[in-house]
């Protein structure tokens, strides 16, 4: 057997036993993603103050919820 075959065999244990969402959410366990996150973080928030923080919120929200765009 392949790896691909293996691959795709176990996957489809994985599905059958968990369904479809489970079976992905299991697999990203083992996922150790890549870049160094807190280092990014620092790089984009660093830079912004805290009423630019809460400004970009305000207006997330008012996109998320029109009824609010009127305050």
């Amino acid at each position: 057997m392949t790896p691909i075959e293996l691959y795709r065999k176990g996957f489809q244990a994985l599905v059958d036993a968990l369904g479809y969402p489970d079976a992905i959410r299991f697999i990203r366990q083992f996922d150790k993603g890549n870049g160094d996150y807190t280092q990014e973080r620092h790089q984009w928030l660093d830079q912004l103050t805290m009423d630019e923080i809460l400004t970009d919120i305000k207006q997330r929200q008012k996109i998320a919820d029109p009824k609010n765009q009127e305050q």
